[in-house]
């Protein structure tokens, strides 16, 4: 699941931004979608009951980042939500958790193997977080801005003695 957030018309956080080098900015950026995130997160794993751990990271395994090219880029910045195991890496099964399965049969013998019914957690939890994302994002980025540069001034002013 994705979703496309562009912050255009904002000219107070595209100024701010640009007082940041690309590394400061999208940092920030990284940090307020990471923060704005969390709750979407916590909810879905709340949901899950258990079954999976749900995280907020930039990492992707290979087949994810093959469908995610678009996301990537010198001046983007890309956080996902999504289940994760205990170790960190992407947890293999849980679309068919999320969005069921069909009745399964074994090819050469016919026998019933079971199906599993949908449970969604993901989309539900993004559902609720949404229409509230955009404005929460644009005040953490705010927020982030403004403390980056307060570290910027004061690392200058220490360089400066």
């Amino acid at each position: 699941m994705g979703a496309k957030l562009r912050i255009e018309g904002s000219g107070d956080i595209e100024r701010a931004l640009v007082q940041l080098t690309r590394g400061q900015s999208k940092a920030s950026g990284r940090r307020a979608l990471k923060k704005v995130l969390k709750p979407v997160a916590a909810t879905a794993e709340g949901m899950a009951g258990g079954k999976f751990k749900v995280a907020v990271t930039s990492k992707l395994d290979k087949g994810q980042k093959r469908r995610a090219r678009g996301d990537q880029g010198r001046n983007r910045v890309a956080m996902y939500v999504g289940p994760v195991q205990a170790d960190g890496s992407h947890s293999p099964h849980a679309h068919l958790y999320e969005d069921g399965t069909a009745p399964r049969y074994q090819h050469s013998t016919g026998k019933f193997t079971g199906e599993m019914p949908a449970n969604p957690f993901l989309r539900p939890a993004w559902d609720l977080y949404a229409p509230g994302m955009l404005e929460a994002l644009g005040l953490e980025i705010r927020k982030d801005i403004e403390k980056t540069l307060e570290r910027a001034r004061r690392k200058a002013l220490r360089a400066g003695k």
